[in-house]
């Protein structure tokens, strides 16, 4: 039996089984074999029957003292086992299954397994998984038993007895890490991993399972990012610029402000980048509020001094649209001509764009995913930069990059992540961290607050509101449901315009409304004329309104701990002491954590981690489209130790010549693979 088989043969495994099955993602019996548990019941953990309690999982250990089997209709047969310890009593329960019975007999050592009920004044256990064990054999009792996420249908042992039958069968499960790396990282062989991850002897040997697992995927991971890079730097020379001039110098002396330490550097790297002959693939990653945009306009200045065409690509037209009016402010009276393209985009000003970028004298076009329609054409791009690059796909990237021939690419997001994590999330990218924030920036402070405060929390808005200073209500999405996600809003704007704030403007914006609706608002609110605005989170990046001194999250529960930061990111950007106040009533363990974290942490880069932990990377991993294989057993988060040790053996052996193309192919296939091997 082969790793590529289908289940089908599988010892157990007919068509309705292999339906059930595919639910799970499991489709062939490497897919089975890595279907690994996500929880262990540990039985060498004995509870007293007097310490049990109802819905507890326990493992228990007792003589039975009684069996009866009773019929009380047709059909229907229990099997009754009680069992006792010294303590107390608890009573085994089995349904329709008559030859249960048989095994118990009376004054036997039974272990026994399962959730505890209160049933009829008694304590119960119905379906208990059970061991005949005697009391000398207990103290060497070694048991980790498997938990798997399972899907109707599907018996908990029967999928551990179709996993043993592939194990025991497989005959293709050779080793695919170097020789050296094992003995270097004292791993286990891959398949005494997989045996022992699915049937470990102790506590030991399934974190050792785990450790040589979890490597493993982490290792051709790594692998695969760095052959990329490796072929990205061989295969083409970029656009070699000049040291940056006197028009890069000019943009920093427009500027409003004195440039950070943090930007300095990062600036530094790119200037090393782009007068390289490899092509610049940077990530800049940095707080909200740090200056990224600064950063930019000094990158797509040097690359118009050189001779080229810059663009950059935001995610709404909001963001993309107050780009182009900074980087406006930042080029005034400058020899830099910026355009701004997006879908909503008159066919006449379209047209002029489209013949200014033809003929070169549009230096830097600014916009949507409108950059990336075929139409659009540069005489001779330099630079591509992304803005929240995680909002759009590898692909989109793609499109926008093979334009130029050869560009220089930059990559922004303002939702930082530690830097080992960020090497392999964005591997092929070089990356720099704007760290610390402008001067003058004061930390914005924040509350968590329940339905008790609600009113105090009006009042002090209206205060701030007659004060001249303005005010973002935020409200979530609700199950993921557009439909209900623009019914809260409304229904929060009407109650608030109606009946809280009727004294003042109160405008209303959200992700279904027509992008011109939405600009129009926005400018409403930038300019002043709308005191509150009650919005989804749509205004999470790109809005920059330094009047505005409140952000209002509406069930702050619902939003990630960086989703948050980045609301609150929408305030504290003016003189005045600016407030985040988080509203919810939910009071489970995990909210109110989160909430204490938002209150008492202003820096993204830690929250981003806070938040990763508590999240773990499942959800991460869900949205960057970066086209890399799941992870089955390693979490990015808590592993990143074991990613620093896989990342260094994955670079030396890629540069000891090893290309891992058939180990590679089989786990990355896709969008990833071609990029890597598309031109063999």
């Amino acid at each position: 039996m082969h790793l590529s088989d289908s289940v089908q043969y599988i010892k157990g495994v007919g068509p309705s089984m292999k339906g059930k099955l595919s639910r799970l993602g499991i489709a062939t019996v490497e897919d089975l074999v890595s279907f690994y548990p996500r929880r262990y019941q540990d039985w060498t953990k004995i509870t007293k029957m007097e310490e049990l309690r109802p819905d507890d999982e326990a493992v228990i250990y007792g003589q039975v003292a009684d069996m009866r089997k009773i019929t009380p209709r047709r059909g229907l047969t229990i099997v009754n086992v009680l069992l006792i310890d010294g303590t107390g009593a608890v009573t085994l329960v089995y349904f329709n299954q008559p030859w249960k019975g048989d095994a118990f007999r009376k004054g036997t050592y039974v272990l026994a397994y399962g959730r505890i009920e209160y049933n009829y004044g008694k304590l119960q256990i119905s379906g208990a998984e059970t061991e005949f064990i005697s009391p000398d054999e207990l103290p060497s009792f070694q048991k980790l038993v498997p938990v798997y996420p399972l899907t109707e249908g599907i018996r908990i042992s029967q999928m551990r007895n179709m996993i043993s039958f592939a194990l025991d069968h497989v005959e293709d499960m050779e080793e695919n890490l170097p020789v050296e790396t094992l003995k270097r990282q004292h791993l286990m062989g891959r398949l005494e991993a997989a045996r022992a991850m699915h049937n470990p002897k102790n506590w030991e040997e399934q974190k050792e399972a785990r450790r040589r697992t979890a490597f493993e995927e982490l290792f051709f991971m790594q692998a695969g990012i760095l052959l990329l890079r490796k072929k990205r730097e061989k295969q083409v020379l970029s656009i070699k610029c000049a040291p940056s001039g006197k028009l890069v110098q000019a943009v920093r002396e427009h500027f409003p402000f004195r440039l950070t330490e943090g930007q300095r550097q990062a600036f530094s790297d790119i200037e090393d980048d782009m007068e390289g002959l490899i092509p610049m693939q940077r990530l800049i990653q940095g707080d909200v509020g740090s200056g990224k945009t600064a950063v930019a306009a000094l990158a797509l200045a040097k690359i118009v001094e050189n001779g080229y065409q810059g663009a950059l690509m935001a995610p709404t037209e909001v963001l993309a649209g107050q780009h182009y009016h900074t980087f406006q402010e930042f080029y005034r009276g400058l020899p830099i001509h910026v355009a701004y393209l997006s879908g909503q985009t008159k066919t006449k000003d379209r047209n002029e764009i489209l013949q200014g970028l033809l003929d070169g004298s549009i230096d830097v076009l600014i916009g949507t995913h409108a950059l990336i329609e075929k139409d659009v054409v540069f005489a001779h791009l330099g630079l591509v930069i992304t803005d929240e690059q995680h909002r759009f796909g590898v692909r989109q990237r793609k499109a926008l990059e093979t334009k130029g021939g050869c560009p220089h690419t930059l990559v922004m997001t303002a939702t930082p992540i530690p830097r080992t994590m960020a090497l392999s999330i964005y591997g092929d990218l070089d990356v720099s961290s704007i760290r610390g924030m402008p001067p003058g920036r004061h930390p914005v402070k924040t509350y968590a607050i329940g339905s008790s405060m609600l009113r105090r929390v009006f009042n002090f808005m209206g205060r701030e509101m007659t004060a001249g200073h303005q005010v973002y209500v935020v409200c979530p999405l609700v199950e993921k449901s557009e439909k209900q996600d623009l019914a809260s809003a409304v229904a929060v704007y009407e109650e608030l315009k109606d009946k809280v704030f009727p004294m003042f403007q109160v405008g209303l914006v959200h992700g279904r409304m027509k992008n011109s609706d939405k600009e129009r608002v926005m400018e409403d609110f930038h300019g002043g004329k709308i005191n509150l605005l009650v919005a989804t989170s749509v205004i999470e990046v790109g809005v920059n309104v330094p009047n505005a001194t409140i952000m209002f999250v509406y069930g702050a529960d619902r939003f990630g701990l960086s989703q948050l930061h980045q609301l609150r990111g929408r305030v504290g950007r003016g003189k005045s002491q600016s407030y985040c106040i988080l509203f919810s009533d939910n009071h489970n363990e995990v909210t109110e954590t989160r909430m204490k974290l938002m209150c008492e942490i202003q820096d993204g880069f830690l929250l981003s981690e806070k938040d990763l932990l508590l999240r773990g990377s499942g959800e991460f991993f869900g949205y960057h489209q970066h086209g890399m294989p799941d992870l089955k057993a390693a979490d990015i988060v808590r592993d990143l130790p074991l990613l620093e040790m896989a990342r260094k053996e994955a670079k030396r052996a890629v540069d000891g010549g090893a290309d891992f193309k058939e180990e590679l192919s089989h786990r990355f296939g896709g969008a990833f693979f071609k990029r890597l091997y598309e031109d063999e």
